[in-house]
């Protein structure tokens, strides 16, 4: 630690560089797939690398859990994050905002998109019952919402939002194995611009691997990640139709 402004990853002791790390090797578990195990990590660069978890991920495959230490610092002020500036309201605030400030009903349209059958990160989001003690997007009465489910494709997604004449449409992206969500992303872009709808929806990302940082990059407005919750959708898309007059 260098006048506060360098940093290590901390276990034990501040600085001391203690990690823990997973990983699947096609190695049948055994003292050959320990060795193994124990080698990679090394080559990662952690110092004392020690397997503290082996189990077997069926014939010819083991999981593992690495604990070592790594010498690498970082100064966290040359980072550079683009974060959600987000002003939350709670759910009577939130109905008080849209009555006053918009005047009608906001028609939200909500879906996991191309071969995601995952639904509970939008489940949690636009379904009644909600997520971690606040109620999801269906239960506010200034709010409708529509969620399509799984496996929707962009097409159908967009024809429905058309359709329902949609002031939002939020996209949830869980499988995300070889990056599919980012041409799937992309192309929901894409198809809302060329039907000319993209300048008057609040267009939203959602899911385990989604920053804001990357949802600005594919064309979106926001990009929200693990943990969020109904409210802090619907503060950001209450907002923001005011922000642009979508009203």
């Amino acid at each position: 630690m260098t006048e506060g402004k360098l940093i290590k990853a901390y276990g034990d002791a501040l600085g001391d560089g203690a990690v823990q790390v997973s990983f699947t090797l096609p190695v049948a578990a055994g003292p050959l797939a320990k060795a193994a195990a124990e080698s990679l990590a090394r080559s990662m660069g952690l110092e004392q690398a020690e397997v503290v978890h082996m189990a077997s991920q069926g014939e010819g495959f083991s999981f593992f859990v690495v604990y070592g230490h790594c010498h690498h610092q970082l100064d966290l002020s040359s980072l550079k994050v683009t974060e959600l500036e987000l002003a939350e309201m709670d759910f009577y605030e939130i109905n008080d905002y849209i009555r006053d400030n918009i005047g009608r009903k906001i028609t939200v349209v909500a879906a996991c998109t191309g071969t995601d059958a995952h639904t509970v990160g939008i489940d949690a989001i636009v379904n009644m019952k909600g997520y971690n003690g606040e109620y999801g997007l269906e239960r506010y009465p200034w709010i409708d919402a529509y969620n399509l489910g799984s496996q929707v494709e962009n097409t159908f997604l967009v024809a429905e939002a058309r359709r329902l004449k949609a002031d939002a449409i939020l996209v949830s992206q869980v499988v995300t194995q070889r990056d599919v969500h980012i041409p799937n992303l992309t192309q929901l872009v894409e198809l809302l611009e060329a039907e000319g709808m993209r300048s008057s929806v609040v267009l939203v990302a959602g899911g385990p691997r989604i920053s804001h940082q990357l949802a600005l990059e594919l064309g979106y407005d926001a990009g929200f990640g693990s943990g969020t919750t109904p409210r802090q959708v619907a503060s950001y898309i209450a907002r923001e139709m005011v922000s642009r007059k979508l009203v």
